[in-house]
């Protein structure tokens, strides 16, 4: 079939409203774990461009929704079948019949007849489309694999205990490997360090590590790589965003601290969307090959923003967004090669939502913590994109991992980030204390670990600092 077009007049993706998605039934739990088992092999094979017309003349999505389709990631064929299956779980109680139906109009024959095939089978066999939550967990230990039911024997005195293994869940390959899932940072109490009063920290052993290649980043090189700060302060009148007063003490604290940790560090204010993404593709444009590492820090307004891989968005200047995963993929192996292999850290000071948590009361609450004051101000922007229905994911288990990044937020997604107009934002008046007190002796998971902790502790609404890591080994700051 032709290739679809974009129709005159299209309604802005933000403002849309997404066609019948109110009054359609949801799919079926069987449907939608049928979906979830076959994504790997629909992604491999699913040819998206001659199914356009078909999901259309079909209604089951609208052109708006086909556009946002196309523009997924980094538009290649696989980050558009992604997006499509993922999606179409939305798309109500007859989305996965017509879905088969459009397969067997464009040629897809192989694809139609092994879903339909398998949704017959689920339908017969209704246990093969239970979730994947009734699994048993098991713990895999040196005499091989034991479920928590079997017996717990008793060892002799002689013997070791096996310590506390973790519990290792086995389920079908569709699910994400442990060792590829983004880890997101908790607010867990770091373990007590304290140098100079001769504390727990094992210097020796992070000096040991510091210096492995295997098992650490090597930060040899001086200056160690380039810091790109942008600072978005003032917004033109027609965004209703509001000026950000306060950032620009962010924006200081920042770059003398990267300064210290040996980056060369340059700073852009004031940047509308476009300028940001040309800042951001004259950066990466850049030789890197004899330095080391790689720092973006945004600070701006936030908001949410449908991903596949890095949730929330930021604002420019001009009130347009710029997704979080955009501004990381320019930095890929193929946008930035002299990249390739080495540390791309991402510090994100925005809102991820409009949400302000309460927090909840605990046993003993520390002293350290501040009230807001008139002084104190979110950087949230509603999400603008429409409502979503309960059931579409905001991230596909599929996905193939980025190496090298991390991406540190400072909130949770959906929830606002707190600001003082004089002392700059939380988050950051936080990493800055941390790195200039612990950088010398902790890797950056360690610094991140107490950031969160600490923001955690801060205010009577609650914040808490958040991060996708996908680095290969620890990072120990030059300083």
């Amino acid at each position: 079939m032709g290739a679809w077009r974009e129709r005159p007049g299209r309604i802005p993706s933000r403002k849309r409203t997404e066609l019948g998605v109110r009054n359609r039934p949801a799919m079926d739990e069987a449907d939608r774990q049928l979906l979830r088992r076959c994504r790997v092999r629909l992604v491999s094979e699913l040819q998206v461009a001659e199914l356009w017309d078909a999901l259309l003349s079909r209604e089951l999505f609208s052109g708006d929704m086909i556009e946002d389709i196309q523009r997924a990631g980094s538009g290649s064929r696989r980050d558009q079948a992604r997006q499509l299956v993922t999606d179409l779980e939305t798309r109500g109680k007859q989305a996965l019949p017509l879905f088969i139906s459009c397969l067997e109009d464009t040629g897809q024959d192989t694809l139609a007849s092994f879903l339909r095939s398998s949704r017959q089978a689920a339908k017969q066999d209704p246990e093969a489309a239970k979730p994947l939550d009734h699994l048993v967990p098991v713990v895999l230990g040196p005499m091989g694999i034991v479920s928590k039911e079997q017996k717990v024997v008793k060892l002799e005195p002689s013997k070791p205990a096996l310590g506390n293994l973790t519990p290792v869940v086995l389920g079908p390959e569709g699910v994400w490997p442990a060792t590829l899932r983004p880890e997101v940072l908790r607010p867990e109490t770091p373990r007590p360090v304290d140098i100079s009063s001769g504390g727990t920290y094992d210097v020796c052993a992070a000096e040991k590590i510091r210096s492995s290649a295997d098992m650490a980043y090597i930060l040899d090189a001086d200056p160690c790589g380039y810091c790109l700060i942008i600072n978005n302060v003032n917004f033109c009148p027609s965004s209703g965003l509001g000026t950000r007063t306060g950032s620009s003490v962010d924006c200081e604290k920042l770059q003398f601290r990267f300064r210290w940790l040996h980056f060369m560090v340059e700073v852009q204010n004031d940047l509308t969307a476009k300028k940001m993404v040309a800042a951001l593709m004259e950066m990466a444009g850049r030789d890197h090959r004899a330095l080391d590492c790689f720092v973006v820090v945004i600070l701006s307004h936030g908001c949410q923003s449908s991903h596949l891989q890095f949730p929330g968005a930021v604002y420019g200047t001009d009130g347009c967004s710029v997704s979080v995963e955009k501004i990381v993929n320019i930095f890929s192996g193929t946008g930035c090669p002299s990249l390739g292999g080495k540390p791309k850290l991402f510090f994100i000071q925005a809102c991820g939502g409009e949400q302000k948590d309460h927090g909840f009361e605990v046993a003993c609450t520390s002293s350290r913590g501040r009230d807001l004051d008139s002084d104190s101000e979110p950087d949230a922007v509603p999400y603008q994109e429409g409502p979503r229905p309960f059931d579409q994911l905001d991230a596909v288990s599929s996905l193939p991992t980025p190496s090298d990044i991390l991406v540190s937020y400072s909130t949770f997604p959906g929830f606002v980030s707190w600001r003082d107009k004089k002392s700059g934002s939380w988050y950051i008046e936080t990493l800055d204390g941390v790195l200039e007190q612990w950088a010398h002796s902790e890797d950056l998971q360690s610094l991140l670990l107490r950031v969160a902790h600490a923001v955690s502790e801060k205010g009577i609404y609650k914040q808490i600092p958040g991060c996708f890591n996908f680095l290969r080994k620890k990072l120990f700051f030059k300083t």
